[in-house]
């Protein structure tokens, strides 16, 4: 691969052990990593100017349900709490198979490269119709995207207590064998990994118990990172009491769902005693803050949880819940939140900024990713800053308070996805088309 020169940014925003911001800065890449970064360095290669950029390491989407682009403001699920907007979208997505698992994953993941994402967890917790996981890594590989795909699962239908419907559910021994069959086909350990693959029972409510320790025993013995969804609203907490004696975070510590190899999605109603715990064990919390307003969940603790020593990576949900998936928007909503609740002094629009690139990248175990350094993965955005979302700035670096919420530039593993606000890897408007032809079906 030849270098790469990102010449002249207005300013850098590195998200380095320093927290460094640089202006009039370059960076040059080889062979997918980070190798200089200084003022006005020379080489061969492409050369792209970034003046009148902001420069920052792409952003990192730490959950989503890519499959929901194809359900997006679905009647019925519009106005629901989170288990009546299940209960309506379940027999939707009964009728999914394999090209549209693979479509709405495209349309999903070029939606948050065009939002300056460059890797993405994904949480697939059913597969009907002959539907796998290699569907959607098949997509991520045509766009482009660092993936971080998780084999989900839900066990416990409607005649046995839970809430999807049976046609939905999978036996568990089934579900195992399948998570053995991704990960030895696809899972990468190594740094500048492409795809990694995670372990992902859907949720309290949709599986057993003995599911949710058997993936952990799985999980850890073949060295792979394991999510759920947690404590998301009230209905959850009562359910994990209902049902089980305990609130979300000792179910999760009986099950061993809890250490750095795991990292869990919403938390919005933890308790200071789950919190501690989670910052104690290095246990993972994906802030979700669009799909919580949308579906009325509350408002995380994040301020409590990075206090505390939490990991906490930012996520843009489905997009039936959330209805775009634009990780800068939803980190300028987590900032708002965390201000709405506490106070303006909250949370800085740079720790948002942080949160959703370097705190991602952390939550998904990627040391490699999530920062403008020396050895890092050659992962970058490049912002213009010139147009009419910044006009009238006077602090470029704050992107999230006047900023664009799409990338003008985009490099993933230093090959470049997005140039000049389009993508370069797919036909995107016959994806777009197929996709709206998809959701006709769907519909009718």
């Amino acid at each position: 691969m030849s270098d790469l020169l990102i010449k002249s940014c207005d300013a850098i925003l590195t998200m380095d052990d320093s927290r460094r911001e640089l202006f009039g800065a370059d960076i040059r890449v080889r062979d997918g990593v980070i190798i200089e970064i200084g003022e006005a360095l020379e080489g061969t290669g492409e050369v792209v100017s970034a003046l009148g950029c902001v420069v920052t390491p792409g952003l990192v989407n730490s959950h989503h349900h890519l499959f929901q682009s194809l359900t997006r403001a679905v009647p019925g699920a519009q106005n629901a709490l989170l288990f009546g907007w299940l209960k309506t979208l379940y027999p939707i997505w009964s009728q999914f198979g394999p090209e549209e698992m693979f479509v709405s994953a495209q349309i999903g993941l070029a939606e948050l490269a065009l939002s300056g994402c460059t890797l993405t967890s994904d949480h697939l917790y059913l597969y009907p119709n002959g539907s796998r996981l290699d569907d959607t890594i098949d997509a991520a590989g045509d766009v482009g995207l660092r993936f971080h795909p998780t084999r989900g699962a839900m066990s416990i239908g409607e005649s046995d207590g839970g809430l999807p419907p049976d046609a939905l559910v999978e036996r568990e021994a089934d579900i195992l064998n399948d998570a053995i069959r991704v990960i030895d086909a696809h899972h990468d350990p190594n740094d500048g990994a492409m795809v990694r693959v995670g372990v992902a029972p859907c949720s309290p409510f949709s599986v057993s118990r003995e599911l949710m320790r058997d993936a952990a025993i799985l999980a850890r013995d073949k060295g792979i990172m394991m999510h759920t969804h947690l404590a998301e609203n009230d209905e959850d907490i009562a359910y994990c009491l209902k049902k089980f004696g305990c609130r979300p975070g000792q179910y999760a510590e009986d099950l061993g769902w809890i250490g750095s190899d795991v990292w869990h999605a919403h938390c919005v109603k933890l308790d200071m005693k789950e919190i501690n715990l989670f910052a104690q064990t290095r246990t993972g919390v994906v802030h979700c803050p669009c799909s919580n307003c949308r579906l009325g969940s509350g408002i995380a603790p994040v301020r409590q949880m990075r206090d505390a020593g939490v990991p906490v990576g930012l996520g843009v949900d489905g997009s039936a819940s959330n209805d775009t998936s634009n990780l800068m928007a939803e980190a300028r909503q987590a900032m708002l939140l965390q201000r709405v609740s506490r106070g303006a002094d909250a949370m800085s629009a740079q720790e948002a900024l942080e949160i959703a690139t370097r705190g991602g990248a952390e939550v998904l175990g990627r040391s490699d990713c999530g920062q403008i350094s020396v050895g890092k993965r050659a992962d970058i955005a490049l912002w213009d800053v010139t147009g009419i979302d910044s006009a009238g700035s006077w602090d470029s670096s704050a992107l999230l308070l006047a900023g664009p919420t799409k990338v003008r530039d985009l490099f993933v593993e230093g090959r470049q996805v997005v140039r000049d606000g389009q993508i370069t890897t797919i036909d995107l408007p016959r994806v777009i088309e197929r996709q709206a032809a998809l959701a006709l079906a769907l519909a009718f």
